[in-house]
């Protein structure tokens, strides 16, 4: 089986290595044969020199795109690469490695994708409003898309090669995460959860989606879908 890794990266310079390096280690101590692609969005950092140090691909958008575009570019890499299947994984070391394996084993058993929660998992320094945005977040996706799951917005997940062959991914940016349940129902693939465990700290949490930044995904979710 012929696994990819697809780290999309923006500005991670002071993380990236640290994440690497521990995503490497897990991935031969689970005895998981995958290669890893940083998808390096434009940053103005050391992000895409230090990737290279540590990923076996590196592919670098000429300016900023958004997370959507990242993944849109990872999966297309995927495709091309013939992969039996990929994991999308966040480089701010947010993310536990040691989950990837048991994605693995949920591909294999025939699901098409795998969305790591962190609502039937465990997390560690998650704000209370976050997790009402999230929630708020889930009932959206539902309502749009007509797929419940307890974690809508989750970088982690698991794509089987009918899924990256077939997916399509327009969102260029943080409503992609929505948009892949979308496509679940679109395509009728056969979706799980598995639980993951997230590490806040203060440094993912100034990285990632402000709470504010919410009210911007769902008016450009509604015209994804209306529009």
């Amino acid at each position: 089986m012929k696994h990819l890794i697809i780290v999309p990266a923006f500005n991670e310079a002071m993380i990236i290595a640290e994440t690497l390096k521990d995503l490497r280690s897990n991935l031969i101590k689970s005895k998981i044969s995958a290669d890893i692609l940083v998808v390096d969005d434009g940053s103005s950092d050391d992000t895409g020199s230090i990737a290279t140090k540590f990923a076996d691909f590196l592919l670098t958008h000429a300016r900023n795109c958004g997370l959507g575009a990242s993944l849109a570019t990872g999966i297309e890499f995927a495709k091309r690469g013939n992969y039996d299947a990929c994991v999308t994984f966040d480089s701010d070391g947010q993310h536990d490695a040691s989950d990837i394996g048991k994605t693995i084993i949920k591909l294999n058993e025939g699901y098409d994708v795998v969305i790591g929660s962190r609502f039937i998992g465990t997390h560690t320094g998650m704000p209370y409003v976050r997790r009402i945005v999230l929630f708020f977040g889930n009932f959206i996706t539902f309502l749009f898309f007509g797929v419940w799951t307890s974690d809508s917005q989750s970088g982690f997940r698991g794509l089987s090669r009918k899924a990256i062959q077939n997916i399509k991914i327009k969102s260029n940016r943080m409503e992609v995460s929505s948009e892949f349940f979308g496509e679940i129902h679109r395509l009728s693939l056969k979706m799980c959860e598995i639980p993951i465990h997230i590490r806040y700290t203060e440094y993912s949490l100034g990285k990632g989606q402000k709470n504010t930044a919410s009210m911007g995904v769902l008016i450009k979710l509604l015209y994804k879908v209306f529009g």
